[in-house]
C-alpha cells in the first residue's frame, strides 16, 4: 500500500469554479493554495525508508559501492530484465559516462524534442550534436530522418523514450548496424515499460535512466546505465570511480559519478511501491482522459495498449486553431497554481549555445517546431488526487468556453 501520500489542497465541492469571474485571472482566488507541480516528488513507505537510512548511518558506510547500492542496481536489472546496471549519481553523468565509454566522437544524431541534458551530455565532452526532427505522432526521433544526417563523422545516435513511449528500438538498431554506429537511448521517461514485451534497458548498445525527484521512481537524485554488454558495464564502473580497478590501482582517467547509498536507500523505498504509483498514475491519466475528452482543439497523447507503461506524463496538444492557444491556457492555470509545462520549449536547438552555434537548425526540424508551441504537461503522480483533476479541468473547460474574455483579460494583465 501507498504511505503517506498527501493531495495538495484544492477547493471544496462547494467552491467550485462555475463562472467566468471565478477564475483568478478575474477576480477568484486561485484554485489551489499551493503550486500544484507536474513532476511532485512520490515518496512511498517512510518509515521503511527511515529505517535504511538509520541503517546507513549505524553502518556509517555512506558510499562507495555499499550493500544499498548493490541491491538497488540488482533490483532495477530484475525489473528491467537487462544484465548490468550501473547506478551514477545522476542521469545526465550516466550519460556523459557511456557516450565517453562508447567511443563516440565527431557527430552524434539526437532529437531537439527533448530534456537539454541529452544533448549537454555531447556538447560538453566537444561532440557535435546534430539535431534530428521527431514523429509527430510518437514525439520521438524518426528513424528516417536521421538516417539522411549520417556523414562520415557520425558515430553514434541518441534515441530518447519520450513520455516512456519506446523511440522504434528496431529501427535505430538497425541503422546503426548498418552504418556502424552506437546506439544509446535516453530513457528518463520510460522505467518499467516494456516494447514489445521486452523491457527498456536491453536495446542498443545501453540505455540510462534518471532517478531525479521528479521522476515517479526516484532517488532523491540519481541515473544509471543499464546494459547487456559486460565488458561495456565494466569500463563503466571504472570511469565512474576515478578510474579505479582496485584499492589503490588506477588504470585510466575517471570521474566521480558514484550514487551515495542514502540515494540507493530512497531509489529500493521508491520501488517497493511502483506497481502502487503506476496504478495511481494510471487512474489519473484516465480521469484527465474522461473529464478533457471531446473538448475541441486538444488531444491527449495516447499510448499502444499492448505494451506496459508507467503513465507517469499526462501531455496535452494543443491545436493553433483551439479556442485558446496552449500559452493561453497554461497562463489560465499557472493563475490558479496549477504549473502546467510546456515540454521541452522551445527544442534544444534554439537554447544556447546550439542557437548561435546552429542558426538554420529551425528549417529542418518542422515537426519538432510545431510541437514545442502545442505540448502541455499537466500535473500527475500520488500527490495528485481525482478532486484535484475534477477542478483542473473544470478551469480548462471553462476557459475554453469563454475564450475571448480570457483572452482579453490575459493581454490587459500582462
Amino acid at each position: 500500500m501507498l504511505h503517506s501520500v498527501q493531495s495538495s489542497p484544492s477547493y471544496p465541492d462547494n467552491m467550485q469554479k462555475k463562472s467566468l469571474h471565478d477564475l483568478a485571472v478575474f477576480t477568484g482566488k486561485p484554485a489551489f493554495s499551493e503550486p500544484l507541480h507536474v513532476g511532485r516528488p512520490n515518496i512511498g513507505n517512510r518509515a521503511a525508508l527511515t529505517r535504511r537510512m538509520e541503517d546507513i548511518l549505524d553502518s556509517r558506510w555512506l558510499t562507495n559501492n555499499g550493500p544499498y547500492v548493490q541491491e538497488f542496481e540488482r533490483r532495477i536489472c530484475e525489473l528491467t530484465g537487462a544484465a548490468h546496471c550501473v547506478s551514477m549519481c545522476n542521469g545526465t553523468v550516466g550519460l556523459e559516462l557511456v557516450i565517453r565509454a562508447l567511443g563516440m566522437s565527431g557527430e552524434v544524431i539526437v532529437p531537439s524534442f527533448t530534456f537539454i541534458a541529452t544533448v549537454h551530455a555531447l556538447q560538453w565532452q566537444g561532440i557535435q550534436p546534430v539535431f534530428c526532427d521527431v514523429d509527430p505522432l510518437t514525439h520521438t526521433i524518426d528513424p528516417a530522418a536521421a538516417e539522411k544526417l549520417i556523414t562520415p563523422r557520425t558515430s553514434g545516435i541518441i534515441g530518447v523514450h519520450l513520455w516512456g513511449r519506446p523511440a522504434a528500438p528496431e529501427r535505430l538498431a538497425d541503422l546503426a548496424q548498418k552504418h556502424k554506429l552506437k546506439l544509446v537511448f535516453d530513457a528518463a521517461h520510460a522505467l518499467g515499460c516494456t516494447h514489445q514485451g521486452i523491457g527498456i534497458g536491453n536495446f542498443g548498445d545501453a540505455e540510462v535512466f534518471s532517478f531525479h525527484a521528479t521522476k515517479f521512481i526516484n532517488s532523491f537524485e540519481g541515473g544509471a546505465v543499464v546494459t547487456n554488454d559486460a565488458a561495456l558495464a565494466g569500463r563503466l564502473r571504472m570511469m565512474h570511480n576515478f578510474g579505479f580497478t582496485g584499492y589503490d590501482c588506477v588504470e585510466s582517467i575517471g570521474t566521480n559519478g558514484k550514487m551515495p547509498e542514502i540515494s540507493a536507500a530512497m531509489g529500493i523505498t521508491s520501488l517497493e511501491s511502483l506497481e502502487n504509483f503506476v496504478a495511481h498514475n494510471r487512474r489519473n491519466f484516465d480521469a484527465y482522459a474522461h473529464r478533457l475528452g471531446g473538448l475541441p482543439g486538444l488531444r491527449l497523447y495516447r499510448f499502444p495498449e499492448e505494451d506496459r507503461y508507467n503513465w507517469q506524463y499526462v501531455t496535452l496538444e494543443i491545436d493553433p486553431a483551439a479556442a485558446l492557444t496552449r500559452d493561453e491556457i497554461m497562463q489560465m492555470l499557472h493563475a490558479e497554481n496549477v504549473l502546467a509545462r510546456r515540454y521541452f520549449y522551445p527544442g534544444c536547438h534554439r537554447m544556447e549555445p546550439y542557437r548561435s552555434l546552429y542558426p538554420n537548425a529551425p528549417s529542418s526540424l518542422p515537426h519538432t517546431e510545431a510541437l514545442v508551441q502545442r505540448v502541455l504537461s499537466l500535473p500527475t503522480g500520488t500527490a495528485v488526487s481525482d478532486s484535484d483533476i475534477a477542478s483542473i479541468c473544470e478551469l480548462v473547460t471553462l476557459a475554453l468556453n469563454n475564450p475571448d474574455a480570457v483572452r482579453k483579460r490575459l493581454a490587459s494583465n500582462q
